[in-house]
Formats: structure tokens, sequence, C-alpha cells
């Protein structure tokens, strides 16, 4: 059992409640922050930052969605004692441009280089669990779902993977120290094949639809997400489509030993579990 305490930002969210939990199941003391937690966290607000990081010897962050936040966090973090920090950042995130998602990503990158923490980057690409936990869900159980992506193939992670490799990283201090690990699945496939899997593993008539990005843009906005928000989505899709993270990585089996959950696998258990005949 560690007795350093590990600080999980975004704790209620897709990684971080996963990253809680196992850093618990280890016996390690964990502090989860979020805007909704006992520890209250919000990058909008820096006055509730110090409490968060009191005590804490070792961080596992997500970037913001803004650049400017991470560095003051990061030299605040160093000035409270934390020595160890693990990014969550995006696969290829040093390929994005100047998109918002390319900035984001790179500014909290930019953060944690630039300190004195011992730290390690992680960037994976498109989670699985974006099928039932996030903007795919719901179009999925609609029956049908829309997106700017055509051919060019996806390795997607399972989120479980992304996870014990932070709580594995988290866990070996000096280790991993000044690493970025590019995380994949094992295999890459179209958004169109990962749809027909889902079709076939739940039984339901679910069609996939190629379509451009404006209206994407279009559409995204009539379900009522903001326009800026919206175009930045649809940016990303327009920046997979050159292929710059459609290669798989060994990064997940070199870490773990162990090879990365299948798409596959996701699915059986998803699909098992009833979620998208809900």
């Amino acid at each position: 059992m560690s007795n350093e305490t590990t600080l999980v930002l975004g704790a209620s969210g897709k990684t971080g409640r996963r990253v809680a939990a196992r850093l618990r199941l280890r016996g390690t003391p964990t502090r989860p922050a979020s805007r909704t937690s006992e520890t209250p966290f919000d990058w909008s607000d820096p006055d509730s930052w110090d409490a968060a990081l009191d005590g804490i010897t070792a961080l596992y962050l997500i970037a913001p969605a803004v650049p400017g936040p991470a560095h003051d966090f990061v030299a605040r973090a160093e000035a409270a004692g934390v020595r160890r920090a693990v990014l969550l950042s995006g696969r290829g995130a040093d390929r994005w441009g100047d998109s918002p998602f390319g900035l984001d990503m790179r500014s909290a990158e930019d953060a944690v280089r630039g300190s004195r923490l011992e730290w390690t980057i992680l960037r994976p690409n498109n989670f699985a669990q974006n099928f039932d936990e996030d903007l795919f869900h719901a179009p999925l159980l609609a029956g049908e779902i829309a997106l700017p992506a055509g051919e060019v193939p996806e390795p997607f992670i399972d989120i479980e993977d992304v996870a014990d490799v932070a709580v594995t990283v988290l866990s070996e201090p000096g280790r991993h120290a000044g690493q970025v690990y590019e995380l994949t699945g094992p295999a890459p496939i179209t958004f169109g094949v990962a749809v027909d899997m889902i079709a076939k593993a739940s039984g339901r008539q679910i069609t996939y639809k190629q379509i451009s990005p404006q209206e994407y843009t279009a559409l995204l906005i009539e379900q009522g997400v903001g326009e800026q928000e919206a175009q930045h989505v649809a940016e990303m899709f327009v920046l997979m489509s050159g292929g710059p993270i459609a290669t798989t990585t060994d990064t997940v089996a070199s870490v773990l030993g162990r090879a990365p959950r299948s798409f596959e696998d996701y699915v059986l258990r998803t699909a098992a579990a009833g979620v998208w005949s809900r």
C-alpha cells in the first residue's frame, strides 16, 4: 500500500472515475476531484485548486478544454509539493495543427514538459466507449449514426486499457518518466464496420451514413450542441480523414504486458450488458 496521495481530476468522467476506482483497489490513497465531488475542482475557478492539491504527491491530469489554465495549475502543483503527473492528452496531439483540440492538448503537454515534475503523457485514440457513453450513443439507439468519417480506419482503444495504463504509470515511479505513450487498440476499423458490429451484436437495425462535415455540424447543433463545439468536433473528423492517427502502436502491450482489448471484445461486453437495448 502506497503512502502517497494521488489527485484524480475529472473524477466523474469517463477515464477519471475508472482511474480512481483502480487506485483505491490497489490501496493507494486517492482524492477524486471534479465540479461535483466532495473535493470540488473547476478549471475556471483557480480558488478551488489549492484545496485539491493540498498533501498531494501524484496527479492524474486531463487536459482542460482551453489552453491557458494548465500552465498556472502545474506551477501551483509544483509549489504544493506534487512530484509526479500523468497527463491524458490525445493521439497525434503534435499533428493537429491549430485546431482547438490540438492547441488545448499541446498547451497542457507543454505545461508538464516545462515543469520539474516527473511526467508521463498518454495519447489515446478515440475511445470505444464513445459508442455507449458519448455522442454516438443516442444515434445508435435511434437506428442511424451519421458521421463525416469514410474509409480511413480508426484503431479504437478500450477506455479500460487507458485506465489500466494510467494506473500502472502512476504506480511505478521513475519507470515511465519523460515518456509519451501513444495508445491504440490492436486493429484499425472504419466507423462503418464498427457500427455494423454493434448492430449484429445488439440485434438492432442500425445503419451508418457518411455525411459532410458541414452536415454533421448542423446535425450536432440540432441536437443541442453549441455551435462552436459542433464545429470543433466536425473539424476533428476532417483531420482524422488525413490518416495521421490510423496506425496502431504496441504501447499498451509494452506497459501492461498483455495485448490491448479488441473492439469486438468491447462490443460483446457492452451488448451483453444491454446498453444498446435501452
